[in-house]
């Protein structure tokens, strides 16, 4: 058994008040990233998106829901998916409890994907999910804001995800390079031939990995005013990871992640796991 460092208290109580300061300048460093984000231009949506939602078709003004600003789980669901993504459903599970919080402070916190309604209602049921969720099935938001792509997308290589273009898929599918073996970095990589932590999750969705990777995840934020929306921030992949609540606490666990593959599954499905 390989045993971690021990010391006395006093010497442990030395390093962390070292570490502190470290996590201080991190603190800060954080606070002024999130100064730079809120600096961000805002771009004006002018194309006129539809949504199905619990409130019946709906705009995306009409998903504010009479707040001042928006924020969208890009909740990866394809029309074919039999269930949603299970890592997409961990990091839902999270912000579920705390999205009661934003909207009674002027934030709307919800959910869009490409299935359709029905679809979204009954896993959302099965969850136990009460955020908003809307469907933007048969609709170009998802494939506007770079979170879905098509197969000929995928063949011709003129995917752009997370700000980069990737190359084309059957390059990506030979090159075991390519594969990603951590979950976290899987969410952002996609990239895996047929093992490991992406295959995991789309036969978890019903799917193969070709039809599994044509949905990304990400999170996209918006505000209206004087009756205008504004696009005001992206992000994509390892963008998300403060975003997931339980590697928030594994960071801070004595083991940390300690993760060599996808280790969770839908908070339904442990008993059988």
């Amino acid at each position: 058994m390989n045993r971690h460092r021990t010391a006395t208290r006093e010497e442990w109580l030395a390093e962390r008040l070292e570490l502190l300061e470290a996590e201080k300048e991190h603190t800060r460093q954080s606070d002024a990233l999130a100064q730079r984000r809120r600096e961000l231009p805002w771009v004006p949506v002018t194309k006129p998106y539809r949504f199905e939602t619990e409130r019946g078709n709906a705009s995306l003004l009409d998903l504010f829901q009479g707040r001042s600003q928006l924020l969208i789980y890009h909740y990866m669901f394809e029309p074919e998916y039999t269930a949603g993504c299970a890592t997409c459903s961990t990091i839902a599970d999270g912000f579920d409890a705390f999205a009661i919080h934003l909207a009674h402070h002027d934030v709307m916190l919800g959910a869009v994907s490409r299935a359709p309604f029905a679809k979204l209602q009954a896993y959302k049921r099965r969850m136990g999910w009460s955020f908003p969720w809307a469907s933007s099935y048969g609709g170009d938001f998802n494939f506007d804001f770079n979170v879905s792509l098509t197969e000929q997308q995928q063949r011709d290589g003129t995917v752009v995800y997370n700000y980069r273009q990737e190359p084309a898929w059957p390059s990506r599918m030979h090159n075991a390079a390519e594969q990603a073996t951590n979950p976290t970095e899987a969410l952002g990589r996609l990239a895996s031939g047929g093992e490991g932590p992406v295959a995991d999750n789309a036969n978890m969705t019903g799917t193969d990995v070709l039809t599994y990777t044509r949905e990304r995840p990400g999170m996209s934020a918006f505000i209206v005013d004087d009756g205008v929306v504004y696009h005001t921030y992206s992000t994509y992949a390892r963008g998300l990871d403060g975003l997931w609540g339980m590697y928030q606490w594994l960071d801070r666990a004595p083991k940390g992640r300690n993760e060599t593959g996808m280790w969770w599954r839908r908070h339904d499905e442990y008993a059988t796991a």
